[in-house]
């Protein structure tokens, strides 16, 4: 299934055809050359004094099925309804100092995002299908992987290939059904100053 983004001018294909999606084929693996490209993807993200502060932790189900199932159980029931069928999991964290002198950086989480957003995007050119998650037992989380304390925990992610929406039910198929929206340009995007909204005519 498909479903591009409507948008008021043309923007890059794999772009407007990204979207986090919740029908998994639960009998198509997603092989290991594939994972590592998709954390190629993410290893390339810009940062801050290029720092690299993410760390994604991996989970493949085809490949270590008993650490998945640690993984899917830090998961809100809602979530594990659907990712039940995705062969990766991935745990995203964002380092809080800086790896070259330990001081703050505030700006670990920022690049983290935009290393996740480039995993995401790689895996819509690769036909795959990635869907972020902010719906987890962060503490669980944090106590079974032994994530560091100086590590927030941003986000989980499953990626796999996309399936009929009929495979999900509830208020999983609701939300695949859903027209994709955003939010106007104008609302978003300020001209020179704040609350000034952006001319969106073209």
């Amino acid at each position: 299934m498909k479903k591009p983004a409507v948008t008021q001018v043309p923007i890059q294909e794999t772009l407007a055809n990204r979207w986090s999606g919740r029908a998994y084929d639960v009998n198509k693996k997603v092989s290991h050359k594939q994972i590592i490209a998709l954390l190629e993807a993410a290893r390339w993200a810009p940062s801050c004094f290029g720092d690299q502060p993410w760390r994604f932790v991996v989970w493949d189900k085809n490949n270590d099925e008993k650490a998945w199932q640690q993984a899917f159980e830090c998961l809100v029931p809602n979530n594990q309804a659907w990712v039940k069928d995705s062969p990766v999991l991935m745990l995203i964290c964002a380092n809080g100092l800086f790896d070259h002198n330990q001081q703050p950086n505030r700006w670990g989480q920022y690049d983290t995002g935009a290393a996740a957003e480039n995993l995401c995007l790689q895996a819509e050119h690769m036909g795959l299908m990635a869907h972020q998650m902010g719906g987890f037992n962060v503490d669980l989380a944090r106590e079974k992987f032994k994530i560091p304390p100086e590590f927030a925990l941003m986000a989980m992610l499953c990626v796999g290939y996309a399936a009929d929406i009929a495979t999900v039910e509830g208020e999983a198929l609701t939300r695949e059904r859903a027209e994709r929206k955003r939010k106007g340009l104008t609302e978003l995007f300020f001209d020179g100053s704040w609350g000034k909204p952006i001319n969106a005519d073209t």
